[in-house]
């Protein structure tokens, strides 16, 4: 690990985000930060699902900021694990929606309860007076790959 002083070369962002990475499980594609045994993807996935009660697959895929055969995917093995359905939508027959089964209630509120008993883990261990500049250097480094994703997306069609 590297040390606490003030980084600012793209390596020295590369190598930190490599780290920390490694240190969450984030390159694991089979379980969670939290140890849970469900990817990543999925987990987040079941997260959007419940948020909206019921979503479409091109919604889901652009929450998730994943192409929709990567979605569609996901989905199809989120139902052979029993926890979402696809209904059809209420205001138009046409439209499939996607929505968590009891199973897929349950799996969400395992994860939930695991990722906030995990969290707070990682939180005492973070000096108390630091704590709110990691949280806000984290939303600052999120931004920052929003743009420069937005920015790169742009160009890349222009």
């Amino acid at each position: 690990m590297y040390s606490a002083t003030i980084l600012t070369s793209p390596t020295d962002l590369q190598r930190q985000l490599g780290d920390f990475v490694r240190a969450f499980g984030l390159h694991q594609p089979d379980r969670t930060a939290c140890g849970e045994p469900v990817s990543t993807s999925e987990a987040h996935a079941l997260g959007v699902i419940s948020d909206s009660r019921d979503i479409r697959l091109t919604d889901l895929a652009q929450e998730l900021v994943l192409e929709k055969s990567t979605v569609s995917r996901l989905v199809g093995s989120m139902r052979e694990r029993g926890w979402v359905q696809i209904v059809q939508d209420s205001t138009d027959a046409r439209v499939r929606m996607i929505r968590l089964t009891a199973a897929g209630k349950r799996a969400t509120g395992r994860l939930a309860h695991a990722r906030a008993a995990h969290f707070s883990a990682v939180l005492l261990n973070i000096d108390p007076r630091k704590r709110e500049a990691v949280v806000g250097a984290l939303g600052e480094l999120t931004r920052a790959a929003q743009k420069t994703r937005r920015d790169q997306a742009h160009v890349a069609t222009a």
